[in-house]
């Protein structure tokens, strides 16, 4: 390989999430999800449990992606991404979660929407559960931390894997499922009702999800021949905050944390280390016969994963994180965004190596992006040249980790058109190159324009990459 050139068959793309674009929350027969009843985000936001009238939800329109999905994706393909990266909305195909027929009328939307994307060649992947569980899953079950979610969820798996057997290759499990221990809520549908006993019902609810993730990769192989399945984690690095042991080991305790779920879905066995996590905080995780043979049996094919920053960790720090990962101390090496996010592109050709050492599986990063404002100049243009260095200097990085002989098969820019931020409900928190009119509280055209980084990263995708040394 060229010492600039990325793989022939690299998947460039963009990637979003159904609930923070696609908007018509109860049309077509969709039922009510987590997202829906949440206003200001998931990290902090308030959950209301239904919708109340008079207040502002943003995923009830997004961005109208619904409606305007053509007009999005000829934009997207006029960018020339090779993928694009969505979620199917469970409560679009199953309105309650546990329904015991789809609705067909959510069914035909994704028909519609990835025959769009085949038409310009551009490759779906897809996330089977992003943050939008069914409300009712929630409010009759309890979320993941109920072994019935396990039939309920391969059903729906069952059902999708078979609609969309011939347009869809590339499927992922759960998104950012590690976000079990930070954001529970919108991760797994998991109400903590009670702190003492907060890490049983979560690795309660990750066994449910490691079986249901085994059941979905052999539907996967079963239904799609040259399909794959991938996990999906949040996986920005920890770093110690000093090289005080204490601090180098508990920040190697709060990592594994997080590689647990990747060390259970792609090695297919529970690790030794999580005996001890149990042992000490008295867990005691049910299982059914059969659970841990169908874990090792199916594991998935490639490991996704989102990376915006990197933190510090000092010995006996609170953990707390939000959608862009754990939050740590100051890294005074390091620039930050508007946000507060540490700028840290050499953190991802670390996390890259770190991976692909462990696991030696194909890695796929799906998320990675600049939230930040943007304004319109003079000319009625947007030159968001901090994104632009951004990206830049991140895709290099990921570039000397191909080169270390790392085997990454895509890049997928997050929101490459403007979405409603997770973590916040934002919409002026901005990722896209393709910038949508609407403000924090809804209002605007959802008029799109094409902002510069869309030429630069059309020139990147060109070029396989080669402009980035230019």
């Amino acid at each position: 390989m060229e010492r600039h050139a990325f793989p022939n068959d690299f998947l460039w793309g963009g990637a979003i999430a159904a609930n923070q674009a696609e908007g018509a929350w109860n049309e077509d027969g969709k039922g009510p999800a987590i997202s829906d009843v949440i206003r200001n985000g998931i990290v902090g936001g308030q959950f209301d449990g239904e919708v109340i009238e008079g207040h502002y939800y943003a995923s009830h329109e997004a961005i109208d992606f619904y409606h305007r999905y053509k007009e999005d994706i000829a934009l997207l393909a006029e960018a020339g991404l090779k993928c694009f990266r969505t979620s199917i909305a469970w409560s679009r195909i199953y309105p309650n979660g546990d329904d015991e027929a789809p609705n067909e009328r959510g069914l035909q939307f994704y028909d519609d929407l990835f025959d769009e994307l085949l038409n310009y060649g551009i490759e779906p992947v897809v996330t089977i559960s992003h943050f939008e569980l069914p409300l009712h899953l929630i409010n009759a079950y309890g979320g993941w931390k109920n072994r019935k979610l396990i039939d309920f969820y391969t059903r729906y798996v069952e059902t999708i894997l078979t609609r969309y057997k011939d347009k869809v290759k590339y499927w992922m499990n759960f998104n950012e499922i590690n976000h079990f221990h930070t954001i529970p809520l919108a991760a797994g549908g998991i109400l903590i009702e009670d702190e003492e006993t907060k890490l049983q019902t979560i690795y309660q609810a990750s066994h449910h999800v490691f079986v249901a993730s085994a059941k979905a990769t052999k539907f996967c192989h079963d239904i799609i021949p040259n399909g794959m399945m991938g996990a999906m984690l949040s996986l920005s690095p920890i770093y110690p905050h000093t090289c005080h042991p204490d601090d180098i080991f508990e920040s190697y305790q709060l990592r594994r944390r997080s590689l647990y779920y990747s060390d259970v879905m792609v090695r297919g066995v529970y690790p030794s280390y999580v005996k001890r996590i149990w042992r000490e905080h008295g867990i005691e995780v049910k299982m059914e016969e059969g659970d841990l043979s169908l874990i090792k049996e199916h594991t998935v094919d490639y490991l996704g994963f989102s990376y915006y920053r990197s933190s510090t960790h000092q010995a006996g720090m609170p953990v707390l994180g939000n959608t862009g990962g754990i939050i740590g101390k100051d890294n005074p090496y390091l620039e930050k965004t508007e946000w507060g996010w540490p700028i840290d592109p050499k953190g991802l050709r670390y996390v890259c190596n770190e991976l692909y050492d462990r696991y030696n599986i194909p890695l796929f990063i799906v998320e990675n992006g600049f939230g930040g404002k943007d304004e319109f100049n003079t000319d009625r243009e947007i030159a968001d040249d901090e994104r632009i260095e951004y990206i830049q200097k991140h895709l290099i990085e990921m570039h000397e980790a191909i080169m270390d002989g790392c085997e990454v098969i895509g890049y997928t820019w997050w929101g490459p058109i403007d979405i409603v931020s997770a973590g916040t409900g934002e919409m002026e928190k901005r990722y896209g190159f393709i910038h949508v009119d609407k403000d924090n509280h809804g209002k605007g055209t959802l008029n799109r324009t094409k902002k510069k980084s869309f030429y630069w990263y059309k020139q990147v995708i060109e070029s396989n990459g080669k402009s980035l040394y230019e």
